[in-house]
This record gives C-alpha cells, structure tokens and sequence, in this order.
C-alpha cells in the first residue's frame, strides 16, 4: 500500500471525524454500496446500511430463523396459496407517512413491476397483494411457494414510503425515505453515508447512536488502523492475516462468525460478444480452469488457514451441503488433457474482474499463478465492487471473483444465480432442467424432499460450471473496548438494537 493513498484516506477519515459527535457510530465498510433502494440493490455492503434504515416484515435471529418485525403474525391458508399477515400498529415512515396495509402493498407491488427492480424474480411466486384491513395483507400465490417467508425477511421485504418511491421513481436510492430507526442524511459516494436517529420509530429506545456513519475504505490495512486509532468504531470483514494481532491489542475486541454463503468466479456463459471466447463457450474448458486451481492452498495462503475450502453453494454444516460430494484436488494434467481434448489455443488469454481491495488482489494472484502453469494466461482488472457487478450486468466481462453472503432458504443461494430468470444470472447462463428442479423446489415443503431436488442441480452445474465455487468465508469484526451489546450473525449483517458504548 502506498503512504500517500493511506495518508489521504486517513486524513479524510479524521477530517470527517472532528465533525462528529460523541454519539456518532463510525463503521467501516469493506466497499462502497450500490443503489440504496430496496428494489435495485444487490451488494452485501447495501444490507449492513439497510438494516438501520429500513425495517422488514420478517428479520432473523442469532440462530438464523425467522422471526416477525414489521409483521406481528402470519397465516398460511392450508392449500399453501394465500398467506395473511398482521402487521404492526403505529409504525411510520420517515416522511410522515403511516405504515399499514395499503403502503406494504404499494411497495411490494413496486418490487415486483419496477423495470430496474432485481425483486422480481423473488417474487414471482405471487399472483397478488392485496390490503384486506387497515394492518393485513393478504398474499394470494399462482403456485406454492416456501421460500417467501424467507423473501420477506431480507430486502423484498423492506419497508419504505412508497409516496417517496413513486416520486423519485428509478432514482429513489439517491435520498431513501424507508421505515427504520435511522432516517437518511447523506451520502457522498465513496467516501461517506450518514443516518441520523428517527426518533419516531417504534423502538426508538433501543438504539443508543445519535448518527450512523458508513466510512466506505477497501483497504483492509487502512481500515484497521482507523479503529485502533479511534478514528472509527466497527469494522467489517477483516482480513484473517490481521486476526492475531487484534486478538492481543487491549484496544480492540474480535468477533467472529461462519458465513452461510460463499466465495466463486462468475463465469460469463451467454451474456454477449465476451461468452463467445472459449472460456465461455466450452464446458471442458471451465472444467479444466476449476482443475487448475487448489483451493486448499489458497486458503492457506491468503487467509491463514482461518476460511472452509468449498466446491458447493451450500457452507458446510448447512442442512443443505452435500458431504458425499467432495472437494476437487488440483490436477494439472487432467486441466490440460480437457483443453488439449477441447482443441482450444494455449495460453487462453482471459481477463477476471476482481474487487479494488487487498484481498481481491491475493485472491486473484494466486488464481493466476495456478492456472498459468495449465494453460491460461489470466489478466485481472481491479474495480470497485458496484462497477463490477455493473460491467456485469453489461456483459463486459469474461469472469468475476465475487461470492454471497447467503441466505437463510436455499433458493436464495442457487436459483438468482443459475435460474433463467435469476436476479443475479449475470453470466446468462440457461439450462431448462435446472430450471424444473429449483421450480419444483420453491414448491416443495419437506426439507428431505427440497435436498434430493438440490442435490440433482449439482451433478450438471459440476459439468457446466457457470459458476466456480472456492471458499466460505468467516466474518471477522473488530471494535473498539467499550462497545457492548454486540452480536455477530452468521448472515455477516450487523445489527445495532441494543449496542451501547
């Protein structure tokens, strides 16, 4: 890291810090968010900003189940058709606004109609929404669906003022008006997004801060001598080589917790000019790419050994992960076997996009090293996170080193990606038996039953391979003595009801 980039970004931090007040809570985030609207927004960064500042139906616990927030109790009709749901009384947006059926049904209906909105997938499942009295809704399905409680426990189901929405339209991230205990202040991109308390929200009383401010710096070195400096208070994602040092600093605290998500390269399948290399076109040579690389030995070089090696979207110890399928060794012959087999030019000559943090870098070094010695020649162009998942949206891309930050169903974790009509399928990749598989996992209420339907996806994605799964990650936090209250989640959001300090 150069002197001046951290002299820079630490004395814009400190700047920043002399304006704040002793109530202020400063976070640092690992990159900048995208969109702050809860229809368009798709990075793991826009949930730790949403859950101060745009409260759900449904939340989670510690223990990752569902439990009611901006709903109070919910009703499955027993052909699994309709579900109605109450919600709760003397609730306001931050304009003003009242929350009740009528709202919750505008902004759901919005999620599911506006033409940016990445929801729409999520809910497809629903016929219609209906305000069946002043604080129920009604939701009337065309098929069942077992994952919509789980949809309306992450960003489909935030609440925000749809009069708001309506007037700003497709630019409604630019000044979010939602339903949370912090309100929207600013937001300078890149550099800083700030919330200040509502003090009409419903549980006004259990948050302490006077103002939440989102510091976003990607240098993970930066961002840990801002909290042992004090000139930050909570960061997020720190790196595994710096866990040690935290452990023996009497200044700092370390929490850390497993993710249910995952960490892969996005391959670009069918999504323009860029899918019709032989990256893209040919099966073998993904297979031999995934071949090149060991993914054990990755873990240890750049993350200390402290990350799970990973072939699968499911993280192990979920229900859902399939222990007879084990993780592929590294095999260089076989990786150039394939593409002798494939009749492909060696080096192949293709660009992986990866994020403009230290992390990425090593991540994507070590992945080229390894597949150089195959075959490949890979380039790796450093962004930042937002204008990487852009250029994918754009197809500008051959792969993208990304990952999730997992969901609490299942099919959060695999259809968006692999689906046909997946919100995140940036890589277009189509397949119609994956599609009937997860399409008759939506409907299926028996988790034996929904696992054996998972299990069959796995077999043809190992062979196509849109998408090549490496590591799941732990998140690590580090704060400053005196913060109390503080719980890590296993969904890497960081809540703040209840933490004091």
């Amino acid at each position: 890291m150069k002197l001046t980039t951290f002299m820079a970004t630490a004395l814009s931090t400190v700047a920043f810090g002399s304006m704040a007040a002793a109530a202020d809570l400063r976070i640092g985030l690992n990159e900048d968010p995208d969109s702050l609207d809860p229809a368009q927004s798709r990075t793991f960064v826009s949930s730790l900003v949403y859950e101060q500042l745009c409260d759900r139906l449904f939340n989670t616990n510690a223990d990752m189940e569902i439990v009611p927030e901006l709903a109070t109790d919910w009703t499955w009709a027993e052909d699994g058709m309709s579900l109605a749901i109450t919600l709760r009384e003397g609730v306001t947006h931050h304009d003003g606004t009242p929350f009740n059926a009528e709202s919750a049904r505008r902004v759901l209906d919005r999620n599911m109609t506006l033409q940016e909105s990445r929801r729409r997938g999520e809910l497809s499942s629903i016929a219609s929404v209906e305000a069946t009295g002043d604080h129920e809704l009604t939701i009337t399905l065309n098929a069942p669906d077992v994952t919509l409680l789980a949809q309306l426990a992450h960003h489909a189901g935030r609440m925000y003022s749809p009069d708001a929405a309506d007037e700003a339209g497709a630019d409604f991230g630019r000044a979010p008006v939602c339903s949370g205990p912090y309100s929207f202040a600013e937001r300078v991109e890149g550099d800083r997004i700030v919330l200040e308390k509502f003090a009409d929200h419903w549980e006004a009383d259990e948050y302490h801060y006077d103002r939440v401010i989102y510091l976003p710096i990607p240098d993970t070195t930066v961002r840990l001598a801002n909290v042992r400096s004090g000139d930050m208070d909570i960061i997020e994602r720190t790196a595994p080589a710096d866990v040690p040092s935290i452990r023996e600093d009497s200044r700092l605290q370390l929490f850390e917790v497993a993710n249910i998500g995952y960490q892969g390269i996005t391959i670009n399948v069918g999504n323009g000019a860029r899918a019709e290399g032989p990256l893209g076109s040919d099966a073998r040579v993904r297979q031999a790419l995934s071949l090149s690389i060991d993914r054990e030995a990755l873990n240890q070089v750049v993350f200390e050994g402290q990350y799970v090696p990973g072939n699968q979207w499911a993280a192990p110890g979920s229900f859902y992960y399939d222990e007879t399928d084990p993780i592929p060794a590294r095999d260089p012959d076989a990786a150039r076997a394939l593409l002798a087999e494939a009749g492909v030019e060696t080096p192949i000559r293709v660009e992986m996009q990866i994020g403009n943090n230290p992390i990425a870098q090593q991540v994507g070094q070590v992945i080229q090293a390894m597949a150089s010695e195959t075959g490949f020649e890979i380039s790796l162009r450093a962004t930042e996170f937002a204008t990487l998942l852009a250029e994918n949206v754009a197809g500008n891309f051959d792969m993208s080193l990304q990952g999730w930050s997992g969901r609490i169903d299942p099919d959060a974790n695999i259809h968006p990606f692999v689906g046909t009509d997946g919100a995140n399928n940036d890589q277009h990749y189509r397949n119609d038996e994956i599609d009937a598989l997860l399409a008759q996992a939506r409907s299926e209420p028996d988790p034996e039953a929904r696992k054996a339907l998972y299990d069959q996806t796995r077999e043809t994605l190992k062979m196509d391979l849109p998408l090549v799964y490496l590591y799941h990650i732990k998140y690590f936090y580090t704060m400053r003595q005196g913060i109390e209250g503080f719980e890590p989640y296993a969904d890497g959001i960081i809540r703040l009801r209840g933490v004091s300090g």
